[in-house]
């Protein structure tokens, strides 16, 4: 289909309003399927990480719970309301530069602040998932 005649087709204001919801849905569709998948990718890179840096399995366990829970393991997530970020949702956020200065970007880091984070407080990380199985926060 030429330039023109694609132009002509969507003259027409029922014609544009459908072309409009296509493109639309069609870029939608393809920018919503990049971030998804680079998401996922860089949940389980977090989530290993986290096992990694854990090694007990009933810790780790419990640790994925409050981030599943927290950030879908989204190491960028944001709360739009309280301004608490990343995979732990530390408020305010810029506390996790005590674990490191690249707190913002890398997993690690923030799984570190995390932990050292449920030992201080609750004393392990499966004592901060009893906590927030009552709390709905920790």
């Amino acid at each position: 289909m030429s330039a023109a005649s694609f132009l002509r087709t969507v003259a027409t204001p029922k014609k544009t309003l459908a072309g409009a919801a296509l493109v639309a849905a069609t870029c939608g569709t393809l920018i919503a399927a990049a971030p998804a998948q680079a998401a996922s990718t860089s949940a389980s890179s977090a989530r290993a990480t986290a096992q990694k840096m854990i090694g007990n399995s009933a810790e780790f366990q419990c640790f994925s719970k409050i981030v599943q829970h927290e950030s879908g393991w989204n190491p960028t997530a944001t709360n739009a309301s309280s301004g608490a970020y990343g995979l732990v949702q530390a408020l305010p956020a810029s506390k996790m530069a005590s674990a490191g200065s690249d707190w913002k970007t890398n997993p690690a880091t923030q799984i570190k602040w995390g932990l050292d984070y449920m030992n201080d407080r609750y004393g392990s990380a499966c004592d901060a998932w009893s906590f927030w199985q009552s709390n709905h926060w920790y």
